[in-house]
């Protein structure tokens, strides 16, 4: 996959300051509070800052956590998964593929088949509608 990448004065200037804290600083928004959380439409959930499609509707569920959860990727070369040390504890932080800009984790106790829990950043996404 081609790599998106670009200095961190354009990130600023592609990203609203919300976006570029979670997206290139690996923040998080508060639960509860992303746009995205209850969105219910059928469609795809692409990355912000890239517009790489990083996960399918059919895929999310509500997990109770306050974020949106996915079960898995569109594809596994769509995120790249690393060891976050972070905050006094071990957790597996999610990327973009492309552009390497932080979504959120991935957690080992969601709903079969994968067993996985996606919890990514609403601010992280931008949902497109199926057509």
């Amino acid at each position: 996959m081609e790599q998106f990448n670009l200095s961190e004065t354009e990130w600023r200037k592609r990203l609203s300051p919300e976006q570029f804290h979670v997206l290139r600083e690996a923040g998080t928004e508060r639960a509860f509070a992303g746009t995205l959380t209850d969105n219910k439409a059928d469609g795809l959930y692409r990355c912000a800052a890239c517009s790489l499609e990083l996960f399918d509707s059919a895929d999310k569920f509500d997990s109770g956590s306050g974020w949106p959860s996915f079960t898995q990727p569109i594809a596994p070369d769509r995120v790249a998964d690393h060891t976050d040390r972070s905050h006094g504890m071990t957790r597996t932080e999610t990327r973009c593929a492309r552009c390497d800009s932080h979504l959120g984790h991935v957690f080992p106790d969601g709903p079969r088949p994968t067993g996985l829990r996606y919890c990514m950043n609403s601010v992280a996404l931008e949902f497109r509608a199926r057509r």
